[in-house]
């Protein structure tokens, strides 16, 4: 059963203490977040789309998700606010030209720098690799470093040039205490959008139940006959001009044929025939 044939066993081997907490490795959890797909665990690859908490993934993998929400996936949580394509936006990035792409280390038998990205910030050129904090436009869908915006505050893109505001501006991959802000802002922005759609169909309902009124009053105390007397409707000016305009758009429509009374000749207009028989001689 062991320690036999003369061994000693060390403490450690016999005495079981406290299990040491493993510690993530900061390099792989930047690249699992900003090289990987969150939902699919896939590369990032273009076409890629941002959610409104900052989470990147594949167009296809979220399209795929949407289209069978019922198959099993390992990271539903992460797009369980996803309720249709409109809730994420596509993202405008940026090329980095250091960027060689898996081909240069395809035998992996080199160096290969995990902070190199395959995208960079177009103002000041920061690689997002997640060592600096990077943000997109929720109205243009441009990617730049938190730290262009504050250097050189604007209202227009600096890419695209299209007008947006702070609220437009989501971080990516922010903190815990960032997602949560972004998370109640989203919330706040769905429950307004939900209340004005409620408010918008309300108007109409109105809208279309509310009956015709009349100009014109009705008399329901009996007549002679003891019938109740109904006075016509009054005709204001402005019905009566557009009653006498449609009159005349009709008098003009038939005049044009030969059949209007505008088209037959009076008697004194009319000529007389003159007959006249001619002889050859």
């Amino acid at each position: 059963m062991g320690c036999d044939g003369g061994t000693i066993p060390k403490r450690h081997e016999l005495v079981k203490g406290p299990k040491k907490v493993e510690k993530v490795d900061k390099n792989a959890e930047l690249a699992a977040k900003w090289k990987y797909c969150a939902l699919s665990q896939e590369k990032l690859r273009r076409p890629i789309v941002a959610c409104e908490l900052g989470r990147l993934y594949n167009k296809d993998a979220v399209i795929e998700y949407l289209l069978d929400k019922s198959a099993e996936r390992p990271n539903t949580e992460v797009v369980g606010h996803i309720r249709s394509i409109k809730d994420v936006k596509e993202l405008n990035l940026t090329d980095n030209p250091a960027w060689e792409g898996e081909r240069r280390n395809a035998k992996g038998d080199c160096y290969e720098d995990m902070h190199r990205a395959m995208f960079i910030c177009p103002v000041v050129g920061l690689e997002m690799n997640g060592k600096h904090k990077f943000c997109y436009l929720q109205t243009c869908g441009c990617v730049f470093s938190v730290r262009a915006l504050r250097e050189v505050k604007t209202e227009i893109c600096h890419k695209c040039g299209d007008p947006f505001r702070d609220e437009d501006t989501v971080v990516l991959n922010g903190s815990k205490e960032e997602q949560e802000k972004l998370q109640k802002a989203m919330e706040e922005k769905r429950a307004q959008a939900k209340t004005g759609k409620k408010s918008k169909k309300n108007k109409v309902v109105e809208t279309a139940s509310k009956p015709l009124e009349l100009e014109g009053t009705v008399d329901n105390a009996p007549g002679p006959s003891g019938s109740s007397k109904i006075e016509k409707p009054i005709v204001t000016a402005g019905s009566k001009r557009s009653i006498q305009d449609m009159e005349e758009k009709s008098e003009a429509y038939k005049s044009i044929f030969t059949s209007h009374s505008s088209a037959k000749r009076t008697k004194s207009q009319m000529s007389n025939w003159v007959t006249h028989t001619p002889y050859h001689f």
